[in-house]
C-alpha cells in the first residue's frame, strides 16, 4: 500500500492532548499533511479560517451536507457541526500525501469505517477526568458553562471509543505519549 493512500486518524476528548501530539507527528513525519476540518462554530482565540478549521455558517454545512459533500461530519454540540470534506481529501492525495486528521471521537469512528485498512486510528486521553478538568480550565478560553458541557462529552466519549480504535493513548507523560505514537504512526507508514 502506498503511503500517500494512507489516513492517521487521531481522537481524544477536549483537553485530552490530541493537538500537540498532531504537530510533534507532523514534525517528525514532513510528508504527512494534516486535514483541515469544518466546523460552524466561530473561531475562537487565534484561530484562523483555513488554518485549524474551515469556519463556515450552519446553514451553509447543513446546505454541503444536503449535496454530499463530506466524507464524514457530526453535530458535535447543538447546531454546531464538524466535518471532512470530500475535496480536502482530494486536495491531499492529489499533492501524494498521507493524510493525519485531529478529529472529534464519533468523526474518528466514521473516518476509520470510511477508509478501512488505509487507515490508523489513535485515541488519546487524560489520566483521569480531574486531570481533563485541570487541562481545560488552564486553557482560558471557555466559559463555566463550556467546561462543563466539554466534561461530560469527554466522559461519553471515553466510552464510547472503547473498542473502537486501532491504538489508545493515555496522556500522562507527554514525553512517553509521543513516544507511543511515534512507534505506532512509524510501523503504519512503513
Amino acid at each position: 500500500m502506498e503511503n500517500k493512500n494512507k489516513v492517521v486518524i487521531f481522537c481524544a476528548p477536549s483537553g485530552g492532548g490530541k493537538s500537540t501530539i498532531v504537530r510533534h507527528i507532523m514534525e517528525l513525519y514532513p510528508e504527512m499533511e494534516f486535514s483541515i476540518s469544518a466546523a460552524s462554530r466561530s473561531p475562537r482565540g487565534t484561530e484562523k479560517d483555513g488554518v485549524e478549521y474551515y469556519f463556515i455558517s450552519a446553514d451553509e454545512f447543513r446546505r454541503l451536507i444536503a449535496d454530499d459533500q463530506f466524507v464524514e461530519y457530526q453535530e458535535v454540540y447543538a447546531g454546531n457541526y464538524y466535518g471532512t470534506l470530500k475535496r480536502e481529501v482530494e486536495r491531499i492525495w492529489a499533492a501524494g500525501h498521507p493524510i493525519i486528521f485531529d478529529v472529534d471521537v464519533k468523526g474518528g469512528v466514521n473516518l476509520k469505517k470510511y477508509f478501512g485498512d488505509r487507515a490508523l486510528s489513535i485515541f488519546i486521553t487524560a489520566p483521569s477526568m480531574e486531570i481533563l478538568e485541570k487541562r481545560l480550565r488552564g486553557r482560558g478560553t471557555d466559559s463555566e458553562e463550556a467546561i462543563c458541557t466539554r466534561l461530560a462529552k469527554a466522559q461519553s466519549e471515553i466510552e464510547y471509543a472503547r473498542g473502537k480504535f486501532d491504538c489508545y493513548i493515555v496522556n500522562d507523560k507527554l514525553e512517553q505519549a509521543f513516544a507511543e505514537a511515534e512507534e505506532v504512526v512509524g510501523d503504519f507508514l512503513k
